[in-house]
């Protein structure tokens, strides 16, 4: 039983009946003044309430991948570090594959993850992690791999009894190769992890497929040794999601027609503008930068004026493409089926975070067109799934031999889908005995990624467009085909046209490290042939903007190069007004307007002088475009000023370059 204490006792008998009455009728009437007389006076304007619907909770929103680790018996978890894809689609096949060695996996996206969590894993008895982590950027993690990076590289944890393995994809061409998977590989056994297998490094360069491929077939018979278990052998070719058809009554407005996650995003546009929800960004100038040729290099500005979007100068813009239509027509007619016809794909595994491969239900049309990657050629998974659709037997054993590590089962993929630009349509047409399901091929081919473009403008000249530099991509395969690039050739056909009418493309805008120095009296050395002039043409601007300004603007160096000055010197007149403002120096090569090549590494030998006196005043150094010569080439020659100029050896030119670019003095924007 509970007492008042003495003293509340004493205060309350000097309150008397009077005071609480009078008490009484003050608190009335504060009520009656606040509440009901203002409201006479003033009725407030209150949004209208509404009540968001309640959505069912999947998986993914569970950070905890142990208690789901747990909950559903599984033994593998495999993260992936994925900028592209193509990490987290070597991830699903590993965690399939684990049922063929009497274990069960599941596939993990580091960013949905607490991977504190990793020094729980030792709870699951004959726990494996395995990291399938791509490298991006000059060295960096992809961007759903930054927390993982972050944890590993400042966490504390003791990771002593995780077992684990790594293969990282990376491309030869990049200075820093790989890094992200050896450095997770390194990190993991100096915080007391084990290692079940060698690290394997995947090169995007030759061919990725077979790197991963070699790498898995030793990887698994060393898991099975390590944890004492026998290869089951069952089939792995099993569906991983099922066909779901729509009835023809299904509302329209619930059927997705290329969005990329949210349904109606395209005709409702609401800000911000994402990954997740691009902006249809009106094409305001489409036109030809070639004076003739052969080749065609495109000059495009988005309208951006309506979005919120904002950019900084060297930033890159994301565009997601449309597939051929020609191709989706003939994939169509070679299945036998109606493109028209409505479906969903939904996960077996009830378990599973990814509910859908794609955003679902939309029909096969929309699918090819804007969700499946039908023109890069297929993995050699693919093909091993779909020889189980042909009733030919030498058939089925050509496309399994192509999926097996043996000398002769690499060279023939190597040769036949590799060398030969063989994607899927051209894979059904030479194989005719093929049928598979258009549904089955839909889950089996990766997502269609976006596309990524320097954007060769500043935001302080144009706050409201966006430009892009992007030269057409067509060539002839061995096999006599015409192969297109998937965005340039779609935006080929985005020409504003008179009558009024918007042509709009899916964009978003991802920040980049390549920036202009935060001094504008720093001087900067300019670095990029063909469309590696993009950036630079942004720079300039921003440079010139500034002088403009009346502010002191260092020097700005410019070494472009193209093939034949009266056909692609791209930005010709542009570039000639900055110089004579004497805003830019710049240095020409045209390659072929001679009988010997001259290339800007050429120009560059014949500059030490310019070079070494902008390193000597704390200047930049930048690079844009080709990463397998070029970047190589210009790396080179660097080192050769600095051998020569600075009287360094060659292994201090190498620690001088490093330091540049930890610096942030030498940045590399390539491609290979």
């Amino acid at each position: 039983m509970s007492t008042v204490p003495e003293s509340d006792m004493a205060a309350g008998s000097l309150v008397s009946l009077t005071d609480i009455f009078i008490l009484s009728l003050a608190g009335g009437f504060a009520l009656y003044w606040f509440f009901i007389r203002n409201k006479k006076q003033e009725t407030p304007n209150f949004k209208k309430l509404t009540i968001a619907p309640v959505l069912e909770r999947s998986e993914s929103s569970d950070t905890s991948f142990i208690t789901k680790m747990k909950n559903t018996n599984r033994n593998v978890v495999v993260f992936y570090g994925s900028q592209t894809g193509t990490a987290e689609e070597f991830a699903t096949r590993l965690a399939k594959d684990a049922s063929r060695y009497g274990m069960k996996g599941m596939v993990a996206d580091p960013e949905e993850c607490e991977m504190e969590d990793l020094t729980k894993l030792t709870e699951i008895e004959n726990s494996l992690a395995i990291f399938c982590m791509a490298t991006y950027g000059e060295g960096d993690p992809t961007d759903n791999a930054q927390e993982l990076h972050e944890y590993l590289s400042n966490g504390n944890d003791k990771l002593t009894g995780l077992r684990y393995a790594v293969f990282g994809l990376g491309n030869k061409t990049y200075e820093h190769y790989n890094s992200m998977g050896i450095f997770v590989d390194k990190r993991l056994e100096e915080l007391g992890a084990e290692r079940v297998f060698e690290l394997g490094l995947g090169d995007d360069d030759a061919n990725i497929e077979e790197d991963f491929v070699t790498w898995k077939e030793k990887f698994w018979p060393a898991v099975c040794a390590y944890f004492g278990v026998e290869a089951t052998g069952e089939n792995v070719n099993t569906r991983q999601y099922a066909l779901t058809p729509i009835a023809e009554d299904f509302p329209k407005e619930k059927i997705f027609t290329g969005e990329v996650a949210r349904i109606g995003a395209f005709a409702n546009q609401k800000p911000p503008f994402d990954v997740k929800n691009p902006y249809l960004a009106p094409i305001l100038v489409n036109r030809e930068l070639h004076k003739g040729g052969d080749r065609s290099c495109m000059h495009i500005e988005l309208d951006i004026s309506e979005s919120k979007i904002r950019y900084e100068t060297g930033d890159h813009v994301a565009i997601y493409p449309i597939n051929d239509t020609e191709i989706v027509e003939k994939l169509g007619q070679r299945l036998g089926v109606d493109l028209d016809t409505v479906f969903s794909l939904t996960n077996i595994d009830e378990d599973a975070s990814k509910k859908h491969p794609f955003p679902c239900p939309c029909s096969y049309r929309t699918a090819l067109m804007h969700y499946v990657d039908i023109t890069n050629p297929p993995r050699t998974h693919v093909l091993g799934e779909l020889a189980e659709y042909t009733d030919s037997p030498q058939d089925k054993e050509f496309l399994q031999k192509m999926t097996q590590a043996t000398d002769e089962g690499k060279k023939l993929y190597q040769d036949w889908i590799h060398n030969d630009h063989r994607n899927i349509l051209a894979v059904l047409e030479d194989i005719p005995s093929l049928k598979p399901p258009i549904d089955h091929l839909c889950e089996l081919l990766p997502r269609l990624q976006p596309r990524f473009y320097s954007i060769s403008s500043s935001p302080k000249v144009h706050p409201k467009s966006i430009h892009i530099t992007a030269v057409l991509i067509q060539y002839t395969t061995p096999t006599k085909r015409l192969s297109k690039g998937v965005c340039t050739s779609w935006l080929a056909t985005k020409k504003p046209s008179g009558d009024g009418a918007q042509m709009r493309v899916p964009i978003y805008v991802r920040k980049s490290q390549f920036r202009l120095p935060f001094k504008t009296v720093t001087p900067i050395v300019m670095i990029g042939p063909g469309t590696g002039l993009a950036p630079f043409r942004g720079f300039i601007q921003e440079r010139n903007y500034f002088r403009e300004e009346g502010k002191p603007v260092g020097d700005t160096i410019l070494y472009f190069g193209c093939r034949n000055k009266s056909v692609d010197f791209i930005y010709e007149q542009e570039l000639l007004d900055y110089q004579e403002k004497k805003v830019l120096t710049l240095h020409t090569a045209f390659s072929r307007d001679q009988e010997h090549k001259v290339y800007v590494q050429h120009l560059i030998d014949q500059n030490h002088d310019e070079i070494w006196n902008v390193l000597n005043n704390n200047g930049h150094i930048y690079i844009c475009g080709d990463a397998k010569n070029m970047a190589r080439d210009v790396h080179a020659m660097l080192v050769k000023i600095l051998t020569t100029k600075g009287q360094m050896s060659t292994a201090d030119a190498e620690d001088y370059i490093k330091k540049l670019q930890s610096k942030g003095r030498y940045s590399a924007d390539v491609w290979s």
